[in-house]
């Protein structure tokens, strides 16, 4: 049986590498990231070296390489938020939740980053949950915003 990265690799009309970053796109919105598997496969079939592919890939933001959680929680670490006290709001998800930045939970729910400004500098402390941004937050809110999550979680895909 072929695997998901298979049939997006082989739906390609040619191995123009002008297709390089659909592909990759692809992979990413169906897989969630771009595993180990999917650049080598990726690689294969371009004919570039894994690390090249690597390479093109790291140089986007976007891309990840590591399992993001249903709910993927990015906290802007720009100069306002920091001075808003962001590094206490980091804190309070890193304890509650047990990870830390770049990782996801054990039961795949929640992930979290650590980002530049997300330009909302106005109404810091600013913080995204699969980018629907929140203002002013602070750590006392982070309880209560995990939990309704939680709660509110039907995992609708």
């Amino acid at each position: 049986m072929k695997s998901k990265i298979d049939e997006i690799i082989e739906k390609q009309n040619n191995t123009d590498r002008s297709d390089l970053l659909d592909v990759l796109q692809e992979i990413q919105v169906i897989e969630g990231y771009l595993s180990e598997e999917a650049i080598i496969k990726t690689s294969q079939y371009f004919k570039l070296a894994s690390a090249k592919i690597y390479g093109i890939a790291s140089f986007y933001d976007h891309f990840k390489f590591v399992p993001q959680g249903r709910f993927h929680i990015k906290v802007c670490n720009g100069t306002a938020c920091h001075l808003a006290n962001t590094s206490n709001l980091r804190k309070e998800f890193e304890k509650i939740l047990k990870i830390q930045h770049g990782q996801c939970t054990r039961d795949g729910m929640f992930s979290i980053e650590y980002v530049p400004c997300m330009g909302a500098c106005g109404i810091s402390s600013v913080i995204s949950i699969n980018e629907e941004y929140y203002s002013s937050v602070k750590p006392s809110d982070v309880k209560d915003m995990l939990e309704n999550l939680r709660n509110t979680d039907d995992r609708i895909d």
